[in-house]
């Protein structure tokens, strides 16, 4: 089974991955690992759908590299076979592309300012969020995420 968490910076797709894969026992595939840095989120989906989740459902053993954000650059190699339980989640998961290999599909919704104080308090710096933001919009603009997903849910306390 594969399940996808989208939604944009802070709305808390890392800690709703973080439970369901407790209760479940699926493994967690973190778009953070897939981003070719700053500027990646378009680069994260199109890996995310073409060297993960397309292989899987093709039957065949998903290889791809993460990201590594110290050396801005591809790191070690990582793989998934299929069958595996998997919950991917992070920014530009869900596109139109991505839901057709996924059992369930979800948006998490929070407002800019509880989410930007989220990702202030997570990361320590904000100087990124903007340029991010930008990337979010067309990401939403393109594929419309909130309106494919099986399940919107909203993340705004805390």
């Amino acid at each position: 089974m594969i399940t996808i968490i989208d939604g944009r910076s802070g709305s808390g797709k890392t800690e709703l991955a973080a439970r369901l894969a407790a209760e479940t026992g699926a493994r967690v595939i973190h778009m953070d690992d897939l981003y070719a840095g700053w500027h990646g989120l378009a680069t994260g989906s199109r890996l995310l759908e073409r060297g993960i989740l397309a292989p899987l459902t093709a039957g065949a053993v998903a290889r791809w590299r993460r990201w590594d954000w110290e050396i801005s650059d591809w790191g070690p190699e990582d793989r998934a076979a299929p069958g595996e339980h998997l919950i991917i989640e992070g920014c530009g998961s869900l596109t139109i592309e991505s839901r057709e290999h996924a059992q369930r599909t979800i948006w998490l919704e929070a407002p800019e300012s509880v989410r930007r104080a989220r990702a202030l308090e997570r990361d320590g710096d904000d100087s990124w969020w903007l340029l991010w933001r930008e990337q979010e919009d067309a990401h939403i603009a393109a594929h419309d995420p909130a309106a494919i997903a099986d399940e919107v849910q909203p993340t705004s306390l805390g």
